[in-house]
């Protein structure tokens, strides 16, 4: 049995597999919107393949949708978007949602798309003998996506875990494609958190040295205790009130992906994606994609243990979180997936 036969049980693909091919039955009432703008922080990154999944294989199109996707530097890029009303829609961090919640805005999720942050944090192979930890990134400068973006709150978290106040270093935003790859080579960043196919290309060149690795359940045990839920589908309340039938729609849409991923192979992905994904080098993009593969959500269910999780990351990370009332029922609407696998 291989490492991907092992990631992927049976019985979670089984289940998947189910609520994906009846998720194709809850599209009899027309969408209130069949035009939905969407936002993403990065698109080319693995962190959102099931977005990119879903719109190369025409899922969207299957639901009766017209996804007009916008990619911006980062993913507090495409919250600002989503708040300022130019998308409907975000494929984005789950902790947005908490950190709105705590602002008085309504923004919840509906899918889960990444169990895992897949984030990895890693200094620069020439800096590898003085940066061993999260507790000697003070006075150094950290690409990220876009600072506020999950891979910087993640590398913050891990600071603050290491006795460092997350202002102890320089969050440089780097963006989520070649620009992370550039900076390290450059020597602009001394410590780069990021995603694949950037952490790929990276590792590939010998240029990093992993320090922390959320691909995987124990990467992700090691740094939060537990599960950390990453991406989702996220909208305002009021979208999703004035317009379910679109909501659920996108789900559905979603959903096919996670299924679709659940028995992809790396080499079907890499034939999916635009080439330009691959950043020059499909080899090294299939391994990206095997490093990535078990990160992917298998239900869209956020788990309320990485819900918990997540909200505490965010305490211990912002003054203004750490007594804020926070509703964590109200940041997940699981009412879309539950109707797309009944």
């Amino acid at each position: 049995m291989d490492r991907r036969e092992l990631l992927v049980g049976t019985g979670a693909l089984a289940a998947l597999s189910l609520a994906a091919s009846r998720a194709g039955a809850q599209t009899g009432a027309a969408p209130e919107k069949p035009k939905v703008s969407l936002g993403v922080g990065g698109k080319p990154l693995l962190y959102y393949l099931p977005l990119t999944i879903a719109e190369r294989r025409g899922y969207f199109k299957e639901e009766g949708l017209e996804v007009d996707i916008n990619d911006f530097g980062g993913g507090a890029k495409s919250l600002q978007a989503l708040i300022g009303g130019s998308v409907d829609a975000v494929t984005g961090a789950y902790e947005h949602t908490i950190r709105m919640q705590a602002k008085g805005q309504e923004i919840r999720a509906v899918c889960e798309l990444g169990r895992f942050p897949a984030i990895v944090i890693a200094a620069r192979k020439d800096k590898a003998g003085e940066i061993r930890s999260a507790a000697d990134f003070k006075g150094r400068k950290i690409g990220v996506t876009a600072p506020g973006s999950s891979t910087a709150i993640t590398v913050q978290y891990a600071m603050v875990k290491a006795g460092l106040k997350p202002t102890d270093a320089a969050f440089i935003g780097v963006g989520g494609g070649a620009g992370g790859v550039a900076a390290m080579q450059k020597g602009e960043i001394d410590v780069v958190s990021h995603l694949d196919p950037v952490i790929a290309k990276l590792e590939e060149e010998g240029a990093i040295q992993v320090l922390i690795d959320t691909r995987t359940e124990a990467g992700t045990k090691a740094l939060f205790g537990g599960s950390n839920p990453a991406a989702v589908v996220y909208l305002k309340s009021d979208f999703i009130q004035a317009n379910p039938n679109t909501v659920q729609r996108l789900v559905n849409a979603h959903l096919k992906a996670l299924k679709w991923l659940a028995s992809a192979t790396p080499e079907q992905v890499a034939d999916t994606v635009p080439p330009e994904y691959h950043l020059g080098d499909r080899p090294l993009y299939l391994k990206a994609v095997r490093n990535s593969l078990e990160s992917y959500s298998r239900t869209g269910v956020i788990a309320q243990s990485g819900q918990e999780s997540v909200l505490d990351m965010l305490r211990k990370l912002d003054p203004e979180l750490a007594a804020a009332k926070i509703d964590l029922a109200a940041t997940f609407d699981d009412r879309f997936v539950k109707r797309a696998s009944s």
